[in-house]
């Protein structure tokens, strides 16, 4: 299984050879990086967990866990298989090109949240009728259920919140990608509102990118001084034999 994290951008359109128009969804996917990989054993399940998008300030409890790795505001985990736990490791790079034009992907987002909706405009019920008589009941559900069992059955068709849900879309194309900029064009619309952040699988074997994730500023800073103290090390050694012979 190969999955990256991204965020929508916005619908676009993609024109093809014979000049086809295709509508498609700007996915800003990855570069993503593992930050944990769970075995069953010791956590009881097996799946990777990936880290997206570097923020600023994160908690001491997360700086520890994310230790030599950047500040990610997403953590997502994706459940694994046992033959794809292979070449696995912490700091393992993903970019758009684990997958590849005309492959068919599955989107999950979180749908946009449209408040409370009454049930015309939820699940599109014609209302009373409005004619002689109706008074203020004309958008009203009228009954919800049958007098004996004396309550209201669960899934009956009410008034309710509606989106803010998970919603998953599959057998959607990728139509083309942009690696430069890290962008999928996907084929019709993915849930979500625009910057929400977007989960992509896909059947497949995962390649990850040879290029491995940088170490945070101190840990380099760190290394610095490192190396400053190990130039400095033999100019010492030097003038302490100079001085020496130069009392003899």
């Amino acid at each position: 299984m190969k999955f990256i994290l991204g965020k929508k951008i916005e619908m676009s359109q993609v024109y093809k050879a014979d000049g086809t128009v295709v509508p498609v969804t700007l996915v800003s996917a990855g570069p993503c990086f593992i930050t944990q990989i769970k075995k069953k054993d010791k956590d009881g399940y097996l799946a990777l967990q990936v880290g997206f998008q570097e923020k600023k300030k994160i908690t001491k409890p997360l700086k520890g866990h994310l230790k030599g790795l950047s500040n990610f505001k997403y953590l997502n985990e994706f459940r694994l298989d046992e033959k794809d736990q292979a070449e696995l490791e912490r700091g393992q790079k993903i970019t758009v090109n684990v997958f590849q034009p005309g492959e068919k992907v599955k989107a999950t987002g979180i749908s946009k949240g449209k408040g409370f909706l009454g049930i015309v405009k939820r699940y599109g019920f014609s209302g009373a009728p409005h004619s002689h008589g109706t008074k203020d009941q004309s958008r009203h559900s009228g009954s919800v259920g049958a007098k004996g069992p004396a309550r209201t059955f669960k899934g009956t068709k009410m008034g309710g919140r509606t989106g803010g849900e998970q919603v998953s879309v599959k057998n959607l194309e990728i139509m083309e990608i942009d690696e430069k900029n890290n962008i999928l064009k996907i084929k019709g619309a993915i849930p979500g509102t625009r910057d929400s952040l977007i989960r992509i699988s896909a059947p497949g074997e995962m390649k990850f990118a040879s290029e491995e994730i940088k170490k945070s500023s101190s840990a380099e800073a760190s290394e610095d001084k490192e190396k400053e103290i190990k130039e400095i090390e033999p100019e010492i050694t030097v003038s302490a034999q100079e001085n020496s012979s130069n009392k003899e």
